[in-house]
């Protein structure tokens, strides 16, 4: 049940508790239910924010306030999608492996983190600071974090305004994408047997809803946790053909390029395989969906759309008095 709320409490802002005095001061704190349906007490408006992960980088920023740390994908590769902004956050490691004495350094007011990575450690974030753990991989994922986040950071009506913006936004390009061409394509991981994503996730929903036909199909068991792909062979990639692939780009090792069946594929031997940037793994936040959906529409349709500058582009979303 507390899962299913998200964030409980008054009335229609996500259901929040405030914790104020009898005589009806400003609240101090936040109770909030994350997705491990844990119930944590937050600063109210906190303004020192940890990001394990981009999303929380992404959704902070849009909702116009500056994390003091942020994870990276790779160490010294600093996102276009964000415009920047990270080079002035400490850096506390990769996603996957964060260092808890740099986060510690960073004394945050809360620590806002991608689930899968941080649960095992739940305890150690918690003594440093406040921990809130989201999941981040389906689509619908998406609006929910971000209203929530935007309650948590006293903006709720601005979250508001982004994901109307995004719902918008979305209906836009796929009302200008061709009505009659709908391009096979797959989402994937590098990997001898490349782990391919189900159009419930975030980015291949994206790219469905512009008229894309995913290969790989709807999640065929959405009742069974954290399913939301599987492990394709080359052989059954080409029996299946996809016109686009879209590989989400890691770092330099590329195994399922030395398999002969690679070079038979039509993406390949038409040059659609595309080595996408940090927020195409990382799509849940309000700026990195926004320019996924601008990279999907080119990259599906180029006579249609031309290709973004991400970071022109993602500055667009950052509030001025961040910039």
């Amino acid at each position: 049940m507390l899962k299913s709320l998200g964030i409980y409490g008054v009335a229609a802002i996500m259901g929040l508790v405030l914790a104020g005095s009898a005589l009806g001061q400003e609240a101090k704190k936040l109770g909030v239910v994350d997705d491990r349906g844990v119930a944590v007490e937050v600063p109210a408006k906190p303004q020192r924010i940890a990001s394990v992960s981009y999303f929380a980088t992404d959704a902070a920023l849009a909702l116009g306030v500056k994390p003091v740390a942020t994870t990276y994908m790779v160490q010294g590769r600093e996102p276009d999608f964000l415009a920047g902004h990270t080079k002035d956050m400490k850096q506390i490691g990769q996603r996957a492996q964060p260092n808890l004495e740099l986060l510690a350094e960073a004394k945050p007011d809360v620590t806002i983190a991608i689930r899968r990575y941080t649960e095992g450690n739940a305890t150690q974030y918690q003594k440093i600071a406040p921990y809130l753990a989201y999941n981040l991989e389906l689509y619908s994922d998406s609006d929910r974090t971000i209203t929530q986040l935007g309650t948590i950071l006293g903006k709720p009506e601005r979250a508001q305004e982004l994901n109307a913006q995004f719902k918008k936004d979305i209906a836009d390009f796929a009302a200008k994408a061709p009505k009659d061409v709908h391009p096979r394509f797959q989402v994937m991981w590098a990997g001898d047997a490349p782990w391919t994503f189900y159009s419930e996730n975030m980015t291949a929903a994206i790219l469905t809803a512009l008229g894309g036909d995913n290969i790989a199909g709807h999640n065929p068991t959405p009742h069974i946790p954290d399913n939301f792909g599987l492990e394709m062979s080359l052989e059954t990639m080409l029996e299946k053909d996809p016109e686009v692939i879209f590989v989400y780009d890691y770092g330099p090792d590329r195994p399922h390029e030395n398999n002969p069946i690679w070079q038979m594929l039509s993406a390949v031997k038409n040059k659609r395989v595309y080595y996408v940037g940090d927020h195409w793994v990382e799509a849940h936040g309000p700026i990195a969906r926004e320019m996924v959906l601008r990279e999907a529409a080119h990259y599906l349709y180029p006579d249609t759309f031309p290709k973004p500058d991400i970071t022109v582009e993602a500055a667009k979303f950052i509030p001025a008095d961040l910039k």
